[in-house]
């Protein structure tokens, strides 16, 4: 393939976003463990960008919430709410996110996860979790795009979950927007702890460097992220910093930006865009 056919075909991809998704149902309710505009902020950005998005086909969501042994691909046609959170008021276990599952694509997302040689399986029962229907509520409240999901690997190796995204890098040119639903710092044992801003924001600007900086050394400082500044204070496990490998993964050879960041309930937490970052 020539330059130019590449650069065009590069051009016909949506970008890949990794996005905060809060604190369980956090935009749904009168948040009383803090200022009660805490959240306020992420959420106009979640709804930014379902105004900058609102015409995909598809949405493609890699969420901390979901762990299996092999990768699997959600490829029910209605997939329930899973309300994974606990200890909120009742209302938030009554919300409700109708967005159609989306088995064809998502029989193409293991087609392609297969071929590249990764374990990989479906799950036709499987619901959306709130790393999904939180966010996506807030971004798309009118549920009107077909949703699926993509599970984490157990042992949450980075390589892994960068491979993971190569393979499903074509799905960018059919009009799915693939998203990493985590949280850029996830130590709930420490949250609001003394100095963890300033803890958190070393991690994060670090994060902010390599995710865009060239992408050949972005992944390999992704592959090693534990040697970043307070890796293992800021993620003492993973879960929430892999969906962010994936996206990665999905756009290696094609810049990537800083979306926002926020300072939020004494840390600091950011999300990033990678691919095609000029889209409006």
């Amino acid at each position: 393939m020539s330059a130019s056919s590449n650069q065009s075909k590069q051009a016909d991809r949506l970008p890949t976003l990794y996005i905060p998704h809060g604190g369980g149902p956090c935009f749904f309710m009168e948040w009383t463990m803090g200022p009660p505009d805490t959240w306020n902020r992420m959420r106009a950005s979640l709804q930014e960008l379902g105004r900058r998005f609102e015409d995909v086909s598809t949405l493609l969501v890699v969420s901390a919430h979901w762990e299996t042994s092999s990768v699997t691909v959600q490829t029910g046609v209605r997939p329930p709410l899973l309300y994974d959170y606990y200890g909120f008021p009742q209302h938030t276990y009554e919300l409700t996110w109708p967005a159609s599952g989306a088995p064809e694509v998502a029989g193409r997302a293991l087609d392609l996860l297969l071929a590249a040689g990764i374990d990989a399986h479906e799950d036709r029962k499987r619901g959306f979790d709130h790393g999904t229907f939180v966010p996506l509520k807030v971004a798309f409240p009118e549920a009107h795009i077909p949703t699926f999901q993509v599970s984490l690997k157990r042992g949450l190796d980075a390589a892994e979950h960068i491979a993971i995204g190569e393979a499903l890098t074509p799905l960018r040119e059919q009009g799915v927007l693939i998203v990493g639903s985590g949280m850029s710092f996830h130590n709930m044992g420490d949250f609001m702890g003394r100095n963890v801003q300033e803890i958190s924001r070393r991690f994060d600007t670090w994060l902010e460097a390599n995710c865009a900086g060239p992408p050949i050394e972005r992944l390999a400082a992704l592959t090693r992220w534990e040697l970043a500044p307070e890796a293992r204070f800021c993620h003492p496990r993973e879960d929430h910093l892999l969906p962010l490998m994936v996206v990665a993964g999905a756009a290696v050879e094609e810049p990537g930006r800083l979306l926002f960041r926020e300072e939020v309930m004494g840390i600091t937490t950011s999300a990033f865009e990678f691919g095609n970052v000029g889209r409006s």
